[in-house]
């Protein structure tokens, strides 16, 4: 099996607008350089989302990894706003909403992503860049 990289990741959709938008956020927003990221089609991707239980096929959720906990779905979101600090972390209270509601959404919004927002990226920024695993 892959060796999981040390310290805090976050595993991205680099093909959905919604995701990789969400990574670049993150990269932007992440003042103390805390998470490095993984696309979730490269080799390690894939690990990890078998690793984790979800099929690396459908990629209908990140993967945020923080403390060596992984999360997903809306719990992921509210871990990776808490991480960053303030002003970011009040929005970690949305990981507090009943998962069958928090996940109903969330499900909808993974399954229409393409529809939503085009299938291909811009290129990461250069401060993503820089943290990007590649395998």
């Amino acid at each position: 099996m892959t060796a999981l990289p040390e310290g805090d990741l976050i595993v991205f959709d680099g093909d959905c607008i919604f995701c990789s938008g969400f990574a670049r956020f993150m990269s932007r927003h992440d003042r103390r350089g805390r998470f490095r990221f993984v696309i979730a089609q490269s080799a390690l991707g894939q690990a990890l989302y078998h690793r984790h239980g979800l099929d690396p096929e459908l990629m209908e959720t990140n993967i945020i990894i923080v403390d060596g906990r992984a999360y997903t779905k809306m719990p992921a979101f509210a871990a990776a706003m808490k991480a960053i600090g303030w002003p970011w972390k009040a929005l970690s209270v949305l990981g507090a909403i009943p998962n069958p509601p928090s996940d109903w959404l969330y499900d909808r919004i993974a399954r229409n992503r393409y529809v939503f927002g085009r299938r291909s990226c811009h290129l990461p920024s250069a401060e993503l860049r820089g943290r990007l695993i590649e395998s």
